[in-house]
C-alpha cells in the first residue's frame, strides 16, 4: 500500500480544508517547497498536489508553488497534480515541468472527450479523480453535485485507459471521521484499474483496513489532515503498510 502525503495549495500556501470548503482553510505552511522536502525526507514515495484555486477557477493558479515543490524534490520522487486541469496543453506543460501524473476531475465529467484524448496522448500518466457524496459525483472543486453515479463513470473512464482512479468521499474529507471502506471497496470490485483511496483517513486503523483490501485493487491512499495534525506519523504508517504486505 503506497501512502501519499497531500499538499493542497491555496494562494501559494499549504492548507487543509474541511469537506472542500475554501473558507475553512487551515494554513500549515507558506513554503510549499520545504513541505515537499519534509515528506520526501520522511520516506514518501509520491506526493499528491492539489491547486485549490485552480479547481475553482478552471485553470492552474499556483504554478510558482508547484515549481518550488519540483525544485525541492529534485526529481527524486514522482508527483501527481490536479486542480484546474482542463486541456491538453496544460497537461503537457505540467508533465514537461516534471509532474509524473496528471489528475483530471471536473473536466473528465464535463468533457469526457478530453480525458479520452489525454489517455491516448499521455498513456500511463493520467489519473482520473472521482469525488463523490452519497454515491453522486461532484465537480467544480466539489461545489456542484452532478447526477452521475460513481460506478457508471468509473467503468467508462476505465475503458478510456486511465492509469488509476482517485476516489474521494467528500463528506469525510478533512473531517478525520475514517475512510469510507464500503464505498471504496465497491468501486474497486467494479473495475480492474488501481484505486487510490482518499477522504477521512484518520488513524492507523484506517491504514490497516485499507491494507487488507490491497488484493482487491486499492493500491494507495492519500493522507492529509491526519498527517498535518499529528494523528498519523507518516514514516511509521508507511512501514506498517510495507510490513503488512510482507505477511
Amino acid at each position: 500500500m503506497l501512502l501519499i502525503p497531500a499538499i493542497d495549495l491555496k494562494d501559494g500556501q499549504c492548507v487543509r480544508l474541511k469537506q472542500g470548503d475554501l473558507k475553512a482553510a487551515t494554513v500549515f505552511s507558506d513554503k510549499p517547497g520545504e513541505m515537499a522536502a519534509h515528506w520526501k525526507d520522511q520516506g514518501a514515495r509520491r506526493l499528491h498536489i492539489v491547486d485549490l484555486n485552480g479547481a475553482i477557477a478552471g485553470r492552474p493558479k499556483n504554478e510558482p508553488a508547484f515549481k518550488a515543490i519540483m525544485k525541492a524534490l529534485g526529481g527524486e520522487i514522482p508527483v501527481q497534480i490536479g486542480g484546474g486541469i482542463r486541456d491538453l496543453d496544460t497537461i503537457e506543460r505540467f508533465l514537461d515541468d516534471g509532474a509524473t501524473y496528471m489528475v483530471i476531475g471536473t473536466a473528465a465529467v464535463k468533457n469526457p472527450g478530453l480525458l479520452q484524448d489525454a489517455c491516448v496522448a499521455f498513456p500511463g500518466h493520467i489519473i482520473v479523480s472521482i469525488d463523490a457524496k452519497d454515491g453522486k459525483v461532484a465537480t467544480d472543486g466539489w461545489s456542484k453535485l452532478s447526477g452521475h453515479e460513481v460506478i457508471d463513470l468509473a467503468k467508462k473512464f476505465e475503458d478510456y485507459g486511465v492509469e488509476s482512479i482517485l476516489y474521494t468521499d467528500i463528506g469525510r474529507d478533512g473531517m478525520l471521521t475514517g475512510v469510507n471502506i464500503e464505498a471504496t471497496l465497491k468501486l474497486a470490485e467494479s473495475v480492474s484499474v488501481p484505486i487510490i483511496a482518499s477522504g477521512g483517513i484518520a488513524s492507523l486503523k484506517d491504514i490497516d483496513a485499507l491494507c487488507k483490501l490491497e488484493a482487491e485493487g486499492i493500491t494507495a491512499a492519500i493522507l492529509g489532515r491526519s498527517l498535518y495534525e499529528g494523528h498519523i506519523d507518516f514514516k511509521k504508517a508507511q512501514k506498517r503498510a510495507d510490513d503488512f504486505a510482507k505477511k
